[in-house]
């Protein structure tokens, strides 16, 4: 064996006794990566409760074994707090078609809803038109890259809930509204206010 390759070598077996011990605690962890991502991908299409259970059967089971975990043990906690955090929405997205799966995925839908509205507006910072039109505006940005809609399919079904959102809508414009002309004339507004106020 030439000499570097030995030197190679005995850089090598010391760097991996020095770090022996840490590497159970990564292998155990890895493991349990590997089972998240199976019950996560969900090659049997089950529904998101299903998923869910699995899931957290596994962090329960992972819980139990922390102790092999070793200085990631702590890692592994705070990990279970935020999964125990936001586990209520964390499985929409294998009941609703086309929702997607990552916050990569969900950050390309926002930035195609960003690119949209940038080209209509030609305004690069936020938005005011997102800000009381968001829940309408973003999602038809998002769902007319991927779908055309008929007549019939943007026709509403539910008129009670479609007279709620533009309530919504309404309450959300006046509110921007207000915030306008308190910042164009605040003595103004405030003169208005105590007025109405002593009526």
């Amino acid at each position: 064996m030439p000499p570097s390759l030995k030197q190679l070598q005995q850089l090598l077996s010391k760097g991996l006794q020095a770090t022996a011990t840490l590497w159970p605690p990564l292998q155990n962890a890895y493991r349990f990566v590997h089972q998240a991502k199976a019950i996560l991908a969900n090659p049997k299409q089950e529904a998101g409760q299903h998923v869910r259970e699995k899931y957290l059967a596994l962090l329960a089971q992972t819980r139990d074994e922390i102790a092999t975990l070793g200085p990631l043990a702590s890692a592994f906690e705070h990990f279970c707090q935020i999964t125990d955090n936001f586990a209520v929405g964390l499985f929409h997205c294998y009941d609703v078609e086309g929702l997607p799966r990552t916050n990569n995925e969900l950050e390309h839908c926002f930035g195609v809803a960003r690119v949209h509205e940038r080209r209509a507006t030609g305004r690069r910072g936020a938005i005011p038109g997102v800000v009381v039109r968001g829940s309408v505006r973003v999602i038809a940005a998002v769902t007319t890259t991927s779908q055309v809609f008929s007549v019939e399919e943007l026709q509403p079904r539910d008129y009670q809930r479609w007279r709620d959102l533009r309530r919504q809508l309404r309450q959300r414009e006046e509110s921007r509204r207000q915030q306008w002309r308190f910042r164009k004339d605040p003595a103004a507004y405030l003169a208005a206010l105590e007025v109405r106020l002593l009526q």
